[in-house]
């Protein structure tokens, strides 16, 4: 059965890179998932046996202990993620203005 060993989702396109090249360098066998039209699934490389697992976290923990220090952590802000990703944006907004109508609304009726 596969086990996922690296999510793709927010990850640099330089770290998922050097990923796949360090695994197929020792010969691990892996295919990769992507987050869909509407980013709802899981975007990571699995590996396909799980006598690989270990080894391909050992891999994997490794090389981001050693780019830890070496690329500082960016953190997107609002307005960033809007202008990279503008319409799931709105449709987060959609929904978190959907439910909160709905949480509301019950209260706005008690005082008529």
């Amino acid at each position: 059965m596969a086990k996922l060993v690296f999510r793709l989702n927010d990850a640099p396109e330089e770290e998922a890179d050097a990923i796949r090249t360090l695994l197929e360098e020792h010969h691990i066998d892996y295919y990769e998932t992507h987050s869909g039209n509407w980013g709802f699934s899981v975007a990571g490389i699995w590996i396909k046996r799980n006598e690989d697992k270990l080894q391909a976290r050992q891999l994997i923990d490794e090389y981001q202990s050693q780019q830890h220090f070496s690329s500082p952590l960016e953190v997107e802000s609002f307005f960033q993620m809007l202008l990279r990703q503008p319409l799931r944006v709105l449709f987060y907004l959609a929904i978190i203005l959907f439910v909160l109508y709905f949480s509301i609304m019950p209260f706005m009726s008690m005082g008529e």
